[in-house]
């Protein structure tokens, strides 16, 4: 069983929501990366989501593609990208790392060599979002095959069909873009999302995720009530953004953000879960 099967399953056992946090590696320095990571698990994070800094990030908006090229203005590579993960290792060997990124730097290193340097390393899951529902049969199995689950994306246009497809080479969990639009942007409407993922859940078992839009405590709350995990990335990058002059302030911003969205989601998963047992004594 993999670390993130592991985890979201004790979170179902507790029936707790999973909060992952995004950050782009290398942003605003390498040396910045792996005690933000630290800061964000002690904040209340699940799983670490490390996006692999890309010279064209076509899903990412501004606040991303800037971080993306704070990271590479400091050449921050693959290669440099697990290493931090390794040092994180080195503290923590719990908490779930999935790297967040494009094909092309894992195609240079080769797809079999980074999984084995990515399972080595001690990533868990690989999410590559230019990985189309075709090319998945190709590249899942490889990365399995290292002990690096295959995250994958689905989106409010995806079709029932392509959905099923999808989820037949996933592993981990499952990425449920909210809007369609990119990273940062603020269209999330918590109102329909329970009937956007239902087609997920009737494909796969798998724990669905929701990110993209994800900015305040209460959309935060809000996404927890229909998903198994809310993922947080521009939120936290801006953070960065505005205090990485002061690596410090920005790792306190980074807490403080974090567990108001984690105080958020466990105050509306104990209002659930007494709701349930109040139903369940009256039955």
């Amino acid at each position: 069983m993999s670390r993130l099967t592991d985890r979201f399953t004790a979170l179902k056992r507790a029936q707790r929501t999973a909060l992952i946090p995004f950050l782009t590696a290398g942003d605003p320095g390498p040396d910045a990366t792996v005690d933000f990571m630290h800061a964000l698990v002690a904040a209340g994070a699940d799983v670490i989501e490390l996006g692999v800094p890309f010279t064209d990030p076509m899903a990412d908006g501004p606040v991303i593609q800037a971080a993306c090229e704070r990271a590479l203005a400091h050449g921050t590579s693959l290669r440099d990208v697990l290493a931090m993960v390794a040092r994180f290792r080195e503290r923590d060997t719990d908490t779930p790392v999935v790297l967040m990124g494009y094909f092309n730097p894992i195609d240079s290193m080769g797809l079999e060599a980074f999984g084995e340097r990515a399972g080595a390393a001690g990533v868990d899951g690989a999410l590559i979002v230019d990985m189309t529902a075709e090319e998945a049969p190709d590249i899942a199995p490889k990365l399995r095959a290292a002990g690096v689950d295959p995250v994958c994306l689905i989106a409010p246009t995806t079709g029932e069909s392509r959905i099923g497809r999808i989820c037949e080479n996933a592993a981990g969990f499952i990425y449920y873009v909210s809007f369609k639009g990119v990273t940062g942007a603020s269209s999330l409407n918590t109102d329909s999302l329970a009937a956007q993922i239902a087609p997920i859940r009737r494909a796969t078992a798998l724990p669905v995720g929701v990110g993209f839009g994800v900015r305040t405590p209460d959309n935060a709350a809000a996404v927890a009530a229909v998903a198994d995990a809310v993922i947080v990335g521009s939120a936290l990058v801006s953070r960065i953004a505005e205090h990485g002059h002061d690596v410090a302030t920005a790792t306190a911003k980074l807490r403080e953000t974090l567990a108001a969205m984690r105080a958020a989601i466990d105050q509306a998963d104990d209002k659930r879960r007494d709701e349930r047992e109040q139903e369940g004594e009256s039955v």
